[in-house]
Protein backbone atom coordinates (compact mmCIF):
# COMPACT_ATOMS: atom_id res chain seq x y z
CA UNK A 1 0.00 0.00 0.00
CA UNK A 2 1.40 3.48 -1.03
CA UNK A 3 1.15 6.85 0.26
CA UNK A 4 -1.88 8.36 -0.80
CA UNK A 5 -1.70 12.32 -1.87
CA UNK A 6 -4.84 13.96 -2.33
CA UNK A 7 -7.07 12.33 -3.73
CA UNK A 8 -4.13 10.14 -6.12
CA UNK A 9 -2.32 7.11 -4.56
CA UNK A 10 1.33 6.55 -4.90
CA UNK A 11 1.95 3.20 -5.40
CA UNK A 12 4.18 0.93 -4.64
CA UNK A 13 6.91 4.23 -4.38
CA UNK A 14 9.16 3.61 -1.24
CA UNK A 15 11.30 6.79 -1.76
CA UNK A 16 10.21 10.16 -1.84
CA UNK A 17 11.72 13.80 -1.99
CA UNK A 18 10.70 17.03 -1.38
CA UNK A 19 11.88 19.64 -3.86
CA UNK A 20 11.81 23.53 -4.61
CA UNK A 21 12.74 26.77 -2.77
CA UNK A 22 13.73 28.00 -0.02
CA UNK A 23 10.64 28.58 2.93
CA UNK A 24 8.49 26.48 1.01
CA UNK A 25 7.79 24.32 4.29
CA UNK A 26 9.46 20.82 2.82
CA UNK A 27 11.04 20.43 5.86
CA UNK A 28 7.51 21.01 7.86
CA UNK A 29 5.92 18.89 5.47
CA UNK A 30 7.80 15.98 6.50
CA UNK A 31 5.91 15.77 9.72
CA UNK A 32 2.47 15.21 8.02
CA UNK A 33 4.03 13.06 5.14
CA UNK A 34 5.80 10.75 7.56
CA UNK A 35 2.51 10.48 9.98
CA UNK A 36 0.39 9.79 6.93
CA UNK A 37 2.31 6.93 5.68
CA UNK A 38 2.27 5.20 9.11
CA UNK A 39 -1.16 5.45 9.63
CA UNK A 40 -1.94 4.91 5.54
CA UNK A 41 -4.10 8.09 5.11
CA UNK A 42 -4.40 10.55 2.74
CA UNK A 43 -2.06 13.90 2.96
CA UNK A 44 -4.79 16.11 2.78
CA UNK A 45 -6.57 14.41 5.42
CA UNK A 46 -3.83 14.72 7.32
CA UNK A 47 -3.32 18.16 6.72
CA UNK A 48 -6.76 18.59 8.17
CA UNK A 49 -6.08 18.29 11.59
CA UNK A 50 -4.30 20.49 13.49
CA UNK A 51 -0.52 20.16 13.48
CA UNK A 52 -0.20 20.00 16.97
CA UNK A 53 -2.21 16.89 17.37
CA UNK A 54 -0.02 15.57 14.17
CA UNK A 55 3.19 16.95 15.98
CA UNK A 56 2.19 14.52 19.35
CA UNK A 57 1.66 11.89 17.21
CA UNK A 58 4.61 12.14 15.14
CA UNK A 59 7.10 12.39 18.34
CA UNK A 60 5.29 9.63 19.58
CA UNK A 61 6.09 7.38 16.50
CA UNK A 62 9.44 9.19 16.59
CA UNK A 63 9.57 7.97 20.37
CA UNK A 64 9.07 4.24 19.64
CA UNK A 65 11.86 4.38 16.76
CA UNK A 66 9.03 4.17 13.75
CA UNK A 67 10.63 7.75 12.56
CA UNK A 68 14.08 8.75 11.85
CA UNK A 69 15.60 12.04 10.96
CA UNK A 70 19.17 13.61 9.92
CA UNK A 71 20.22 16.20 7.93
CA UNK A 72 22.72 15.39 5.35
CA UNK A 73 25.63 17.91 5.20
CA UNK A 74 29.55 18.20 3.28
CA UNK A 75 31.74 16.34 5.98
CA UNK A 76 28.51 14.01 6.23
CA UNK A 77 29.66 10.42 5.24
CA UNK A 78 29.04 5.99 5.32
CA UNK A 79 30.78 5.73 8.44
CA UNK A 80 27.83 7.73 10.03
CA UNK A 81 24.71 6.50 8.03
CA UNK A 82 25.58 3.03 7.35
CA UNK A 83 28.64 1.71 9.52
CA UNK A 84 32.30 2.62 9.75
CA UNK A 85 35.03 2.39 12.66
CA UNK A 86 34.86 4.30 15.69
CA UNK A 87 37.63 4.81 18.85
CA UNK A 88 36.55 3.10 22.24
CA UNK A 89 37.56 5.75 24.84
CA UNK A 90 37.71 4.64 28.38
CA UNK A 91 35.49 7.34 30.17
CA UNK A 92 37.74 6.71 33.44
CA UNK A 93 40.98 7.38 31.08
CA UNK A 94 40.01 9.60 28.32
CA UNK A 95 43.43 9.85 27.17
CA UNK A 96 45.47 6.63 25.95
CA UNK A 97 48.30 6.21 23.95
CA UNK A 98 46.85 3.81 21.45
CA UNK A 99 42.90 3.96 21.36
CA UNK A 100 41.09 0.68 20.68
CA UNK A 101 38.79 0.91 17.51
CA UNK A 102 35.12 -0.97 17.01
CA UNK A 103 32.65 -0.89 13.94
CA UNK A 104 29.94 0.60 14.52
CA UNK A 105 26.55 0.79 13.02
CA UNK A 106 25.14 3.48 11.40
CA UNK A 107 22.22 5.71 12.05
CA UNK A 108 20.42 4.12 8.85
CA UNK A 109 21.54 0.66 9.45
CA UNK A 110 20.14 0.48 12.68
CA UNK A 111 17.10 2.13 11.47
CA UNK A 112 16.47 -0.98 9.04
CA UNK A 113 17.14 -3.53 11.63
CA UNK A 114 14.82 -1.95 14.08
CA UNK A 115 12.03 -2.14 11.01
CA UNK A 116 12.74 -5.61 9.93
CA UNK A 117 12.78 -7.01 13.74
CA UNK A 118 9.22 -5.15 13.79
CA UNK A 119 8.30 -7.78 10.87
CA UNK A 120 8.89 -10.45 12.90
CA UNK A 121 7.65 -9.90 16.67
CA UNK A 122 4.49 -7.77 18.33
CA UNK A 123 5.28 -4.93 20.57
CA UNK A 124 6.83 -6.51 23.57
CA UNK A 125 6.49 -9.67 22.61
CA UNK A 126 10.55 -10.82 23.65
CA UNK A 127 11.66 -8.24 25.73
CA UNK A 128 14.73 -7.12 23.09
CA UNK A 129 16.91 -4.82 24.60
CA UNK A 130 16.96 -2.10 21.51
CA UNK A 131 20.54 -2.93 19.57
CA UNK A 132 20.85 -6.55 21.01
CA UNK A 133 24.24 -8.37 21.03
CA UNK A 134 23.82 -11.75 19.69
CA UNK A 135 26.03 -14.01 21.79
CA UNK A 136 26.97 -17.57 20.91
CA UNK A 137 27.69 -19.50 24.54
CA UNK A 138 28.72 -23.32 24.66
CA UNK A 139 27.11 -25.22 27.11
CA UNK A 140 29.53 -27.42 27.97
CA UNK A 141 30.68 -29.56 24.94
CA UNK A 142 29.35 -30.33 21.60
CA UNK A 143 25.99 -32.34 21.29
CA UNK A 144 23.99 -33.83 24.28
CA UNK A 145 24.87 -33.50 28.06
CA UNK A 146 23.94 -33.04 30.81
CA UNK A 147 24.71 -29.17 31.66
CA UNK A 148 22.70 -28.82 28.23
CA UNK A 149 19.77 -30.57 28.99
CA UNK A 150 19.75 -28.98 32.91
CA UNK A 151 19.65 -25.43 31.31
CA UNK A 152 17.06 -25.92 28.59
CA UNK A 153 14.71 -27.22 31.27
CA UNK A 154 15.25 -24.81 33.82
CA UNK A 155 16.02 -21.31 31.70
CA UNK A 156 19.34 -20.44 31.99
CA UNK A 157 23.07 -20.75 30.89
CA UNK A 158 26.03 -21.88 32.97
CA UNK A 159 29.76 -21.66 32.54
CA UNK A 160 32.69 -22.97 33.99
CA UNK A 161 36.14 -21.63 35.30
CA UNK A 162 34.91 -22.72 38.80
CA UNK A 163 38.76 -22.32 40.32
CA UNK A 164 38.91 -18.68 40.12
CA UNK A 165 36.11 -18.44 42.80
CA UNK A 166 33.10 -16.53 43.40
CA UNK A 167 34.57 -12.65 42.82
CA UNK A 168 36.56 -12.53 39.62
CA UNK A 169 37.62 -9.10 40.81
CA UNK A 170 40.22 -11.19 43.30
CA UNK A 171 41.65 -13.16 40.30
CA UNK A 172 45.51 -11.63 39.79
CA UNK A 173 46.15 -14.63 37.24
CA UNK A 174 44.32 -16.42 34.87
CA UNK A 175 46.26 -19.79 35.08
CA UNK A 176 43.59 -21.33 33.28
CA UNK A 177 42.66 -19.21 30.89
CA UNK A 178 38.91 -17.54 30.55
CA UNK A 179 39.50 -14.20 30.83
CA UNK A 180 37.75 -12.60 27.73
CA UNK A 181 35.04 -15.25 28.06
CA UNK A 182 34.23 -14.71 31.90
CA UNK A 183 34.66 -10.64 31.09
CA UNK A 184 32.25 -10.87 28.43
CA UNK A 185 29.70 -13.34 30.43
CA UNK A 186 29.71 -11.56 33.75
CA UNK A 187 29.87 -7.74 32.56
CA UNK A 188 29.57 -7.36 28.72
CA UNK A 189 26.11 -9.47 28.03
CA UNK A 190 22.82 -7.71 29.09
CA UNK A 191 19.78 -8.27 30.10
CA UNK A 192 17.84 -8.26 26.79
CA UNK A 193 20.98 -9.71 24.53
CA UNK A 194 20.17 -12.74 22.43
CA UNK A 195 21.81 -16.23 23.04
CA UNK A 196 22.30 -18.50 20.64
CA UNK A 197 23.01 -22.41 21.97
CA UNK A 198 25.73 -24.04 20.14
CA UNK A 199 25.14 -27.72 19.64
CA UNK A 200 27.88 -27.78 16.80
CA UNK A 201 30.68 -25.68 15.19
CA UNK A 202 27.75 -25.09 12.59
CA UNK A 203 24.66 -25.81 14.13
CA UNK A 204 22.40 -24.00 17.17
CA UNK A 205 19.63 -26.15 18.96
CA UNK A 206 18.69 -23.17 20.75
CA UNK A 207 17.59 -19.18 20.95
CA UNK A 208 16.83 -17.29 24.03
CA UNK A 209 16.52 -13.44 25.52
CA UNK A 210 19.02 -12.91 28.46
CA UNK A 211 16.57 -11.86 31.50
CA UNK A 212 18.50 -12.03 34.58
CA UNK A 213 22.01 -11.08 36.14
CA UNK A 214 25.24 -13.02 36.60
CA UNK A 215 24.93 -14.91 39.41
CA UNK A 216 26.92 -17.74 41.27
CA UNK A 217 25.04 -20.58 41.80
CA UNK A 218 26.47 -22.70 44.89
CA UNK A 219 24.50 -25.63 44.28
CA UNK A 220 25.62 -26.93 41.34
CA UNK A 221 28.77 -29.00 41.47
CA UNK A 222 30.41 -27.80 38.65
CA UNK A 223 29.55 -24.79 36.11
CA UNK A 224 28.51 -22.52 38.89
CA UNK A 225 28.45 -18.95 36.94
CA UNK A 226 24.92 -18.70 35.73
CA UNK A 227 22.49 -16.54 33.73
CA UNK A 228 18.90 -16.67 33.54
CA UNK A 229 17.41 -16.61 30.05
CA UNK A 230 13.75 -16.95 28.33
CA UNK A 231 14.49 -19.64 25.69
CA UNK A 232 12.67 -18.90 22.66
CA UNK A 233 12.94 -22.01 20.87
CA UNK A 234 14.62 -25.09 21.72
CA UNK A 235 15.17 -28.07 20.18
CA UNK A 236 16.15 -26.56 16.76
CA UNK A 237 19.15 -27.99 14.77
CA UNK A 238 19.87 -24.43 12.68
CA UNK A 239 22.61 -24.33 10.22
CA UNK A 240 23.63 -20.95 10.79
CA UNK A 241 27.03 -21.40 8.72
CA UNK A 242 25.77 -19.44 5.94
CA UNK A 243 24.02 -16.07 8.04
CA UNK A 244 27.52 -16.29 10.08
CA UNK A 245 29.80 -15.43 7.38
CA UNK A 246 30.45 -18.93 6.52
CA UNK A 247 32.46 -19.06 9.80
CA UNK A 248 32.00 -22.21 12.27
CA UNK A 249 31.49 -21.40 15.46
CA UNK A 250 34.96 -22.61 17.03
CA UNK A 251 36.09 -19.66 18.71
CA UNK A 252 35.61 -19.45 22.86
CA UNK A 253 32.86 -20.41 24.85
CA UNK A 254 31.31 -17.24 24.81
CA UNK A 255 31.65 -14.42 21.99
CA UNK A 256 29.82 -11.71 20.01
CA UNK A 257 28.32 -13.44 16.66
CA UNK A 258 28.58 -10.02 14.87
CA UNK A 259 27.73 -11.03 11.13
CA UNK A 260 24.15 -11.49 12.19
CA UNK A 261 21.38 -8.95 13.99
CA UNK A 262 18.06 -9.46 15.41
CA UNK A 263 16.14 -9.86 12.58
CA UNK A 264 18.15 -12.57 11.15
CA UNK A 265 17.56 -14.52 14.11
CA UNK A 266 13.91 -14.22 14.74
CA UNK A 267 13.33 -14.97 11.79
CA UNK A 268 14.41 -18.80 12.44
CA UNK A 269 11.78 -18.68 15.82
CA UNK A 270 9.21 -17.31 13.88
CA UNK A 271 9.31 -18.96 10.59
CA UNK A 272 6.23 -20.99 11.40
CA UNK A 273 4.13 -18.18 13.21
CA UNK A 274 1.18 -16.16 11.76
CA UNK A 275 2.77 -13.19 10.74
CA UNK A 276 2.11 -9.75 12.18
CA UNK A 277 0.44 -6.74 10.36
CA UNK A 278 3.76 -4.88 8.93
CA UNK A 279 4.27 -1.53 10.70
CA UNK A 280 5.65 0.95 8.42
CA UNK A 281 8.90 3.24 9.15
CA UNK A 282 9.84 6.64 7.91
CA UNK A 283 13.17 7.68 7.73
CA UNK A 284 13.60 11.77 7.03
CA UNK A 285 16.76 13.02 5.52
CA UNK A 286 16.32 16.69 5.72
CA UNK A 287 18.71 18.44 3.11
CA UNK A 288 19.92 15.62 0.88
CA UNK A 289 21.36 17.28 -1.83
CA UNK A 290 24.05 18.79 0.56
CA UNK A 291 25.49 15.21 1.09
CA UNK A 292 27.97 13.41 -1.00
CA UNK A 293 25.72 11.11 -2.63
CA UNK A 294 28.03 8.62 -3.69
CA UNK A 295 29.68 8.36 -0.80
CA UNK A 296 26.82 8.28 2.20
CA UNK A 297 25.14 5.93 0.00
CA UNK A 298 27.38 3.83 -1.03
CA UNK A 299 25.91 -0.06 -1.98
CA UNK A 300 22.88 1.18 -0.69
CA UNK A 301 21.55 2.52 -3.61
CA UNK A 302 20.84 -0.31 -4.75
CA UNK A 303 19.04 -1.54 -2.12
CA UNK A 304 16.87 1.27 -2.16
CA UNK A 305 14.97 -0.03 -5.15
CA UNK A 306 11.79 -0.80 -4.24
CA UNK A 307 11.87 -4.55 -6.17
CA UNK A 308 15.64 -4.69 -3.96
CA UNK A 309 13.78 -4.70 -0.40
CA UNK A 310 13.44 -7.42 1.37
CA UNK A 311 10.65 -9.22 1.13
CA UNK A 312 10.12 -8.71 -2.57
CA UNK A 313 11.18 -11.64 -4.99
CA UNK A 314 14.17 -9.74 -6.19
CA UNK A 315 15.15 -8.34 -2.38
CA UNK A 316 18.54 -8.15 -2.07
CA UNK A 317 21.64 -7.96 1.28
CA UNK A 318 24.90 -7.49 0.96
CA UNK A 319 28.12 -8.01 2.98
CA UNK A 320 28.87 -4.54 4.37
CA UNK A 321 33.10 -3.53 4.29
CA UNK A 322 33.56 -3.48 7.78
CA UNK A 323 31.57 -5.65 9.96
CA UNK A 324 30.99 -8.44 7.62
CA UNK A 325 27.14 -8.52 8.44
CA UNK A 326 24.55 -8.86 5.54
CA UNK A 327 22.47 -5.88 4.87
CA UNK A 328 19.28 -4.91 3.12
CA UNK A 329 16.70 -2.56 3.92
CA UNK A 330 13.05 -3.89 4.58
CA UNK A 331 10.00 -3.20 2.26
CA UNK A 332 8.61 -1.41 5.35
CA UNK A 333 10.91 1.46 5.26
CA UNK A 334 10.02 4.88 3.38
CA UNK A 335 12.75 7.16 2.54
CA UNK A 336 11.72 10.97 2.62
CA UNK A 337 14.30 13.70 1.49
CA UNK A 338 14.34 17.24 1.60
CA UNK A 339 16.33 19.11 -1.11
CA UNK A 340 16.69 23.01 -1.37
CA UNK A 341 16.36 23.41 -5.10
CA UNK A 342 18.13 27.27 -4.65
CA UNK A 343 21.77 25.23 -2.93
CA UNK A 344 21.39 22.93 -6.41
CA UNK A 345 19.37 22.49 -9.47
CA UNK A 346 17.21 18.79 -9.86
CA UNK A 347 19.19 18.44 -13.00
CA UNK A 348 22.39 18.50 -11.54
CA UNK A 349 21.43 15.70 -8.72
CA UNK A 350 23.60 12.06 -8.50
CA UNK A 351 21.82 10.36 -11.43
CA UNK A 352 21.65 7.29 -9.34
CA UNK A 353 19.46 8.86 -6.82
CA UNK A 354 17.08 10.68 -9.00
CA UNK A 355 16.37 6.77 -10.94
CA UNK A 356 15.43 5.52 -7.33
CA UNK A 357 13.27 8.85 -5.90
CA UNK A 358 9.89 10.09 -6.87
CA UNK A 359 10.14 13.75 -7.16
CA UNK A 360 7.49 15.74 -5.36
CA UNK A 361 7.69 19.72 -6.12
CA UNK A 362 6.97 22.32 -3.28
CA UNK A 363 6.42 26.01 -4.63
CA UNK A 364 5.63 29.25 -2.97
CA UNK A 365 1.98 28.90 -1.81
CA UNK A 366 0.91 32.85 -1.91
CA UNK A 367 -2.84 31.67 -0.97
CA UNK A 368 -1.37 30.67 2.50
CA UNK A 369 -1.22 34.66 2.73
CA UNK A 370 -4.04 35.48 1.36
CA UNK A 371 -5.98 37.45 4.48
CA UNK A 372 -3.00 38.76 5.88
CA UNK A 373 -2.63 42.44 5.33
CA UNK A 374 -0.09 45.05 7.05
CA UNK A 375 -0.98 48.65 6.62
CA UNK A 376 -2.78 48.29 3.14
CA UNK A 377 -0.24 45.81 1.75
CA UNK A 378 -1.82 42.72 0.90
CA UNK A 379 1.29 40.01 1.69
CA UNK A 380 0.02 37.60 -1.08
CA UNK A 381 0.08 39.58 -3.81
CA UNK A 382 3.42 41.04 -2.18
CA UNK A 383 5.31 37.71 -3.07
CA UNK A 384 3.70 37.02 -6.15
CA UNK A 385 4.99 40.33 -7.44
CA UNK A 386 8.41 39.47 -6.07
CA UNK A 387 8.91 36.02 -7.51
CA UNK A 388 7.06 36.88 -11.03
CA UNK A 389 10.40 38.95 -10.68
CA UNK A 390 12.96 36.67 -9.70
CA UNK A 391 11.52 33.89 -12.09
CA UNK A 392 12.12 36.44 -15.16
CA UNK A 393 15.87 37.78 -13.74
CA UNK A 394 17.18 34.72 -12.90
CA UNK A 395 14.94 31.20 -12.34
CA UNK A 396 11.94 29.83 -10.62
CA UNK A 397 14.13 27.76 -8.43
CA UNK A 398 15.49 30.11 -6.65
CA UNK A 399 11.69 32.03 -5.59
CA UNK A 400 11.20 33.19 -1.78
CA UNK A 401 8.96 30.71 0.15
CA UNK A 402 6.04 31.70 1.98
CA UNK A 403 6.78 30.32 4.99
CA UNK A 404 9.08 33.28 5.52
CA UNK A 405 5.81 35.23 5.87
CA UNK A 406 3.87 32.87 8.02
CA UNK A 407 4.53 34.55 10.95
CA UNK A 408 2.56 37.60 10.36
CA UNK A 409 -0.01 35.38 10.83
CA UNK A 410 0.65 35.07 14.70
CA UNK A 411 -1.22 37.08 16.99
CA UNK A 412 0.37 40.29 17.72
CA UNK A 413 2.64 39.82 14.85
CA UNK A 414 1.15 41.53 11.74
CA UNK A 415 2.67 44.84 12.23
CA UNK A 416 5.45 46.60 10.17
CA UNK A 417 8.22 46.09 12.77
CA UNK A 418 7.72 42.17 11.66
CA UNK A 419 7.68 42.98 8.16
CA UNK A 420 11.24 45.26 8.08
CA UNK A 421 13.00 42.05 9.91
CA UNK A 422 12.04 39.59 7.47
CA UNK A 423 12.87 42.03 4.50
CA UNK A 424 15.90 43.46 6.41
CA UNK A 425 17.21 40.20 7.57
CA UNK A 426 15.87 37.18 5.46
CA UNK A 427 14.57 38.75 2.03
CA UNK A 428 17.44 40.92 1.46
CA UNK A 429 20.50 38.52 2.18
CA UNK A 430 18.89 35.96 0.21
CA UNK A 431 18.32 38.18 -3.36
CA UNK A 432 22.05 39.56 -2.31
CA UNK A 433 23.15 35.44 -2.29
CA UNK A 434 20.95 34.52 -5.27
CA UNK A 435 21.81 37.99 -7.70
CA UNK A 436 25.61 37.60 -5.93
CA UNK A 437 25.59 41.46 -5.03
CA UNK A 438 23.94 42.81 -8.93
CA UNK A 439 22.19 45.48 -6.90
CA UNK A 440 20.14 46.62 -10.22
CA UNK A 441 18.73 43.44 -10.30
CA UNK A 442 17.89 43.60 -6.45
CA UNK A 443 16.87 47.07 -7.21
CA UNK A 444 14.30 45.68 -9.78
CA UNK A 445 12.81 43.26 -7.83
CA UNK A 446 12.04 45.19 -4.72
CA UNK A 447 10.75 47.92 -7.64
CA UNK A 448 13.96 50.61 -6.01
CA UNK A 449 13.71 51.86 -9.79
CA UNK A 450 11.55 54.46 -9.35
CA UNK A 451 12.43 58.63 -8.19
CA UNK A 452 11.42 58.84 -4.60
CA UNK A 453 15.09 58.39 -2.68
CA UNK A 454 13.82 57.82 0.54
CA UNK A 455 11.18 54.97 -0.69
CA UNK A 456 13.92 52.89 -1.61
CA UNK A 457 15.30 49.83 -0.02
CA UNK A 458 18.24 50.16 -2.46
CA UNK A 459 19.32 53.05 -3.55
CA UNK A 460 21.96 54.18 -6.34
CA UNK A 461 23.95 57.40 -6.29
CA UNK A 462 26.22 58.34 -9.58
CA UNK A 463 29.38 59.51 -8.79
CA UNK A 464 32.19 62.00 -10.43
CA UNK A 465 35.53 60.64 -11.80
CA UNK A 466 37.30 62.79 -9.83
CA UNK A 467 36.44 60.41 -7.11
CA UNK A 468 39.45 58.39 -8.46
CA UNK A 469 42.38 60.33 -8.77
CA UNK A 470 44.56 60.03 -11.85
CA UNK A 471 43.14 59.19 -15.18
CA UNK A 472 40.83 55.71 -15.12
CA UNK A 473 38.75 54.09 -18.13
CA UNK A 474 35.53 53.93 -15.77
CA UNK A 475 32.30 54.07 -17.66
CA UNK A 476 29.42 56.02 -16.45
CA UNK A 477 27.74 52.09 -15.32
CA UNK A 478 31.22 52.01 -13.29
CA UNK A 479 30.71 55.10 -11.12
CA UNK A 480 27.50 53.82 -9.36
CA UNK A 481 27.46 53.49 -5.67
CA UNK A 482 25.17 51.18 -4.25
CA UNK A 483 23.97 51.58 -0.49
CA UNK A 484 21.30 49.72 1.74
CA UNK A 485 19.08 52.59 2.74
CA UNK A 486 18.04 51.73 6.42
CA UNK A 487 15.11 53.80 6.76
CA UNK A 488 13.00 53.05 3.50
CA UNK A 489 12.35 49.63 5.62
CA UNK A 490 10.20 51.12 8.20
CA UNK A 491 8.23 53.06 5.41
CA UNK A 492 4.66 50.73 4.42
CA UNK A 493 5.35 53.29 1.15
CA UNK A 494 8.40 51.15 0.62
CA UNK A 495 6.25 48.03 0.62
CA UNK A 496 3.30 49.62 -1.40
CA UNK A 497 5.67 50.73 -4.57
CA UNK A 498 7.42 46.96 -4.58
CA UNK A 499 3.70 45.70 -5.95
Amino acid sequence: MGIKLGERELYPEKNYILYGPPGTGKTYETVYFAVAIIENKTLSDIKNESFDSVMERYQSYKKKGQIGFTTFHQSYGYEEFIEGIRPVVDEEDPIEKELPFKVEKGIFQKFCEQAELSTVISDGEYEIRENPTIWKVSLCKAGENDIRTECMEHGHIRIGWDEYGEDIDKVKEYTYGGSNVLNSFINKMQIGDIVMSCYKERIVDAIGIVTGEYEWVDFYEQYKRQRKVKWLIKGIREDIYELNDRKCMTLSTVYRLNHMNAADILKIVERNKTKQETKKYVFVIDEINRGNISKIFGELITLLEPEKRLGKKEGLKTRLPYSGRLFGVPENVYVVGTMNTADRSIALMDTALRRRFHFLERLPDCSLLQDVVVEGVEIDKLLEVINKRIAVLYDREHTIGHSYFMVLKQKGKCSIETLKRIFRFTILPLLQEYFYDDYEKIRLVLGDNGKLKNEQMIWAEEVEQTLFKGENDLETDDLIYYQVNEKAFDMIEAYKKII
